[in-house]
């Protein structure tokens, strides 16, 4: 990976300027899962009673997960790609509504008084987006700049809040970011022949669904202040995480390398982003990591030096609704918000093809 040198594109606010200041956060999800039921009572058969694929279905971490398909009642694994979007369509806008209304109301503001608006998603797409749709229900003016962010994975949360704090502090008008994500309906078909897929295994255990929302104003007195976000990636490993659109819906692809690669760049990649503000990692007192899995979590604590209790609430996440996708670093953040001192250092960091680690850096108000 290659870390910016100290001080590069350090930003405004940090010196005196506009602040862009996170203060709203919602968050919506669809019907509640039971993680050992969804194995005993589909994934079991499903695998053929694999005791491998057992093992990791039941030992990655996740307790229950939210989706919009329920696969024992409602198998989408044999659908096509065009009916996944369709019930895309069908399920995200709701969800999204829920998720930037209650975002909105947390923070006091009115959708007519938004200036950008960012919809992130990789599991789904439709032309007039989500971004068109939403805007229009929430209230929105015909002015607003609207921004669809997709296919960059469970790290695209951080790139977008980036976009709409540069916002902020351009236009002093506030942003909405939105995440929709609705994994559940990319169940895979079950593969040919009597190969295990454990990869899928991985996938299927892992991911739910959700929607989450942030609402950044400028200068606000209450709130996390975004300082600065960052992005990194590995060289020659886009093989390592992967989201390929295929007639079956989008298929995940899992390296088991991907938690040594990490290993290897995210202290540089964090040290990069504190050293333009002069700050260690005992500063931050708050970590929004992201859960891509269990072992991703130990990692970044392994590196950093961090005791499980500032891993805790990534855990807790992931052991209630699992790893959903762009969302998640969403969800750990409305834990972390209310529990952080003012002035206090927080650090968000997401993970995602390319392989690319993203990082946000962020103050309590």
């Amino acid at each position: 990976m290659t870390a910016r040198p100290p001080g590069a594109g350090r930003p405004a606010a940090a010196g005196g300027g506009t602040a862009a200041v996170i203060t709203g956060i919602g968050t919506a999800f669809p019907g509640l899962l039971d993680q050992q039921h969804l194995w005993d009572e589909y994934f079991d058969r499903r695998c053929g009673g694999d005791r491998v694929a057992r093992r990791i279905f039941l030992g990655c971490g996740v307790r229950t997960r939210h989706a919009v398909v329920d696969p024992r009642h409602e198998d989408v694994s044999g659908w096509s790609t065009a009916a996944r979007m369709r019930r895309y369509v069908r399920d995200a806008q709701p969800l999204g509504l829920r998720a930037a209304s209650a975002a909105l109301a947390d923070a006091g503001v009115s959708a007519a008084d938004i200036g950008l608006f960012v919809v992130v998603s990789c599991t789904g797409y439709s032309t007039p987006g989500l971004d068109i749709q939403l805007a229009r229900q929430l209230g929105m003016s015909e002015r607003v700049r609207r921004l669809a962010i997709g296919h960059m994975g469970c790290y695209a949360a951080i790139p977008g809040m980036g976009t709409a704090a540069d916002f902020v502090r351009a236009r002093r008008l506030p942003a909405l970011v939105l995440c929709v994500e609705l994994t559940s309906l990319h169940v895979q078909p079950v593969p040919d022949g009597a190969g295990r897929d454990l990869e899928q295994v991985v996938a299927h255990a892992l991911f739910g669904d959700a929607a989450a929302a942030v609402v950044l104003v400028p200068d606000a007195t209450d709130g996390l202040e975004v300082l600065d976000t960052t992005a990194v990636t590995a060289p020659a490993s886009e093989q390592l995480m992967t989201w390929q659109v295929t007639d079956h819906g989008f298929r995940m692809g899992l390296s088991s390398k991907v938690p040594e690669v990490l290993a290897s760049h995210v202290e540089a990649a964090t040290t990069a982003l504190l050293d333009p503000f002069a700050l260690t990692l005992a500063d931050v007192k708050g970590w929004a990591v992201h859960p891509g899995g269990p072992r991703i979590v130990d990692v970044v604590e392994e590196r950093l030096g961090l005791d499980r209790a500032r891993t805790d609430p990534s855990r807790q996440i992931l052991g209630s609704r699992g790893n959903c996708s762009s969302a998640t670093v969403l969800l750990v953040l409305e834990r972390l918000r209310d529990v952080l001192d003012v002035g206090a250092a927080a650090v968000g960091m997401a993970f995602g093809p390319g392989l690319t680690l993203c990082l946000a850096l962020l103050r309590r108000r």
